[in-house]
């Protein structure tokens, strides 16, 4: 049975859904004025979809979502939040939705520098053991973030004021996660000298140079690591190796070339990196379950 405080949550989410449902009354993805906040919005079940969750909150408003990371399914529901603590590739689907009650679902992304000078400023620091780190965790929502949440939506409705008041509510929602119960996931990356601080930052150079031939020992000096503790404690953070992270980042990367932009397979395996037609044919395949052209053709006609 859901505690008092959850159930009460799940009620007040159904004011935000609403708020966003009148935003985006279509099934898509909105990228909206406020930097960081997208609104999500399906009538019918997803397939699996591959994607990377940046550091941020993550909510369900209606309906239901899961999402694979490393082996660990997870899913989510109304009055429950989503906080991810690294920039993490993950499965995501929709598994509960339809015409009269579509998913309904936000996101909210934060810079990583911001959540550190408030934590500095905060003087917050690392508070569990390095083997205790989760990149992604799932908890009641808490009512302040909620209220501040709903607060962000409703700015949408005064764009004149967006450039100076997101920035203040945005600022709040990451104090309020802080010290609530993600705090400590979010506090262990950004805690100077933790080993997952040190892999966040590689994680980050990945993600600016994943097109570029991955130097493992260099990676790891980097890290202040040696390359056999840095790929364990890579892959405690993300749930698989280096190479791979890199491979998930080159696909998805050429995947989105491919459907945003109509990049011909070939041309877009090269842009991310790829020497070889026939290994970027192969390894997409092994990835997203078909060869790109197939893939692609699937997706547009979804």
């Amino acid at each position: 049975m859901p505690s008092a405080s959850n159930h009460s949550s799940v009620n007040d989410t159904h004011r935000l859904a609403s708020a966003v449902g009148l935003v985006l009354r279509n099934d898509g993805d909105m990228d909206t004025a406020i930097s960081g906040l997208s609104l999500h919005r399906r009538h019918k079940l997803t397939m699996p979809l591959h994607c990377i969750y940046g550091l941020g909150i993550g909510l369900t408003l209606q309906g239901r979502k899961q999402v694979v990371v490393g082996g660990e399914v997870m899913t989510y529901s109304p009055g429950q939040s989503m906080v991810t603590s690294v920039d993490l590739p993950v499965i995501s689907n929709v598994i509960e939705a339809s015409a009269s009650l579509p998913f309904l679902g936000m996101m909210l992304t934060f810079d990583t520098t911001t959540v550190v000078q408030i934590a500095e400023r905060l003087q917050l620091s690392q508070r569990i053991k390095d083997g205790a780190f989760r990149p992604l965790t799932v908890k009641d929502l808490d009512a302040g973030v909620l209220d501040a949440l709903e607060r962000l939506v409703a700015l949408l409705n005064e764009p004149e004021l967006i450039s100076t008041i997101a920035p203040l509510i945005k600022e709040e929602i990451i104090i309020r996660l802080l010290h609530g119960a993600h705090g400590p996931q979010m506090l262990h990356v950004i805690s100077a000298g933790s080993p997952s601080q040190h892999i966040a930052k590689s994680v980050a150079w990945l993600k600016l140079n994943f097109c570029q031939a991955l130097r493992m020992d260099d990676l790891a000096a980097t890290a202040h690591m040696s390359p056999s503790t840095f790929r364990q404690h890579f892959r405690a953070v993300t749930g698989m190796s280096p190479l791979q992270y890199q491979k998930q980042l080159r696909l998805q990367t050429a995947r989105h070339l491919m459907l945003s932009e109509n990049v011909d397979a070939s041309s877009a395996g090269g842009l991310v990196g790829y020497e070889s037609s026939s290994q970027f044919s192969r390894e997409y395949s092994r990835l997203f379950g078909e060869p790109p052209q197939r893939d692609i053709k699937r997706m547009r006609f979804q």
